[in-house]
């Protein structure tokens, strides 16, 4: 039985809300080669958002955007996607992007 699999790491959102990153989403993350070492910034940008939004394709992920003015690709926002549950919290992706995602801005700075 492979346990590699289970490992995760857990974040603390800006809510105080625990957000879970699997070892399956972490390795999907870095199949974004400028993602690698990023991590310690998608814990900022959970703790520490500029804003957040529900997407519009499901409001149950809410979308953690945080502005860096130097990326390993130019200025961007880095935004983390997170489904969240009754009773559980997770990250689904994370990736660089010069815009902002669509949908209902549920928090802002």
């Amino acid at each position: 039985m492979n346990q590699h699999n289970d490992e995760q790491a857990s974040m603390i959102d800006y809510n105080g809300r625990v957000i879970r990153l699997s070892e399956e989403r972490r390795l999907h993350i870095l199949e974004h080669p400028e993602m690698a070492d990023q991590f310690d910034w998608i814990k900022e940008t959970i703790a520490s958002p500029d804003f957040i939004i529900a997407t519009l394709a499901d409001p149950a992920v809410h979308v953690y955007h945080r502005f860096y003015p130097q990326t390993p690709v130019t200025r961007k926002y880095l935004l983390v996607a997170v489904k969240i549950g009754t009773d559980d919290a997770f990250v689904l992706t994370a990736f660089f992007s010069s815009r902002s995602k669509k949908g209902a801005t549920i928090w802002q700075r």
